[in-house]
């Protein structure tokens, strides 16, 4: 009796053994699938920055651009040497017209005022009150 449920328990052994085996195996080769499909997805993608990259050089060709500039902006000139100058030879900028502040200082109001809580403030004068 003893020894059948040894042999009942070795052959359940086996066969647990063997289902865990096959599931290791298909589990192998599903992933192995998947990092297929991965690669080829990859390749692809790759293929494709390739023909955008391919197609942004034929877009952005010099002489190309140079055609649309011509047939779409004709009055475009090409830039000679005397347009170059250096940066002193450039006028000086002229200052910025303010034309709040100019209306204030014409009221008397650009002068700075004294804010209540600053330090080293003059006080603020009294308000009247009513009698």
């Amino acid at each position: 009796m003893f020894l059948r449920i040894v042999h009942a328990l070795a052959i359940a052994g086996i066969v647990g053994s063997a289902i865990y085996a096959y599931t290791i195996k298909y589990e192998t080769i599903w992933h192995g699938e998947q990092v297929a499909k991965l690669r080829h997805s990859i390749e692809r993608e790759k293929d494709g920055i390739a023909v955008l990259r391919a197609e942004w050089a034929h877009l952005s060709r010099p002489a190309r651009i140079q055609a649309l500039a011509d047939k779409h902006l004709p009055e475009l000139q090409p830039m000679a040497l005397t347009q170059i100058a250096r940066f002193a030879d450039l006028p000086e900028r002229a200052p910025k017209v303010d034309a709040i502040g100019r209306k204030l200082e014409l009221l008397g109001l650009a002068e700075p005022t004294n804010t209540p809580g600053q330090a080293g403030a003059a006080p603020a004068p009294p308000s009247p009150t009513k009698p």
